[in-house]
């Protein structure tokens, strides 16, 4: 550690170039924190990291592919020789595999690309970035999920979630039980693991449909990132509180 280092707290948001992850990016570095801006487009990334810097955010860029094994080493080599370890995961970067998507409409190669994108890469990550987080005083993970991916709203007569893509939708449930699971298996640590829904939020990822702005979707990853040591682990949260599983 240099400069002080070992007293800041050091974060990397993963899909941190745009929307919510750029905004959760911005939360915590209003903190004074140390920001990695994980995002695999270099142009992207590089004016999201100016902008920041811009704002007086200390952040710096992260080349990261969560989709490529040797991106995801690369990415966990470079947070720990530019900023020496790594406190806060949040892990933001989803795609929905595009509209229409119905159930017996999808394409099983677009299964497999969310799929990669929304649960398998948040494995690679995750696992690659734990030797930083379990020496770390306070670690967080942070799972960006969805309420849509809940089996309990979803067959709850009355609620109706929308058009929502069948292949998101699932990987949202295939995360939270992934979830459940890094936290069944690190619960004798100190790592504390939640997952956060932001929300119907208008981003590019839904054509901007959505009804809350992305700094309000990034609150919830804020908090939780931002959790006291006696706070909750293994949770479903969203701003008005715990979703249901």
């Amino acid at each position: 550690m240099i400069d002080g280092m070992s007293e800041r707290k050091i974060a990397l948001v993963t899909g941190a170039n745009k929307g919510i992850g750029y905004e959760i990016a911005a939360g915590l570095g209003t903190l004074g924190w140390r920001i990695g801006v994980g995002a695999r487009d270099a142009h992207r990334r590089d004016t999201a990291v100016e902008k920041l810097r811009a704002a007086g955010t200390d952040v710096f860029g992260v080349p990261l592919d969560v989709t490529d094994d040797e991106s995801v080493a690369a990415a966990a080599e470079l947070i720990a020789g530019h900023a020496g370890g790594l406190d806060v995961l949040v892990n933001n970067a989803a795609i929905t595999g595009g509209m229409p998507q119905t159930a017996t409409t999808l394409e099983p190669a677009t299964v497999r690309a969310v799929v990669e994108t929304n649960v398998i890469g948040v494995i690679r990550v995750t696992n690659a970035m734990l030797p930083m987080l379990r020496t770390s005083a306070s670690p967080r993970i942070v799972n960006m999920s969805s309420s849509v991916g809940s089996l309990t709203l979803q067959t709850t007569p009355g609620i109706d979630m929308g058009a929502v893509p069948a292949a998101y939708l699932a990987s949202k449930t295939f995360l939270n039980a992934l979830t459940v699971q890094y936290v069944k298996e690190l619960g004798d640590t100190n790592i504390l693991i939640n997952c956060g829904c932001p929300g119907f939020t208008a981003t590019d990822l839904n054509g901007f449909q959505g009804v809350r702005t992305p700094q309000q979707g990034a609150a919830i990853a804020i908090h939780l990132a931002t959790l006291p040591d006696d706070g909750p682990t293994g949770g479903f949260f969203d701003d008005a509180g715990t979703v249901p599983w």
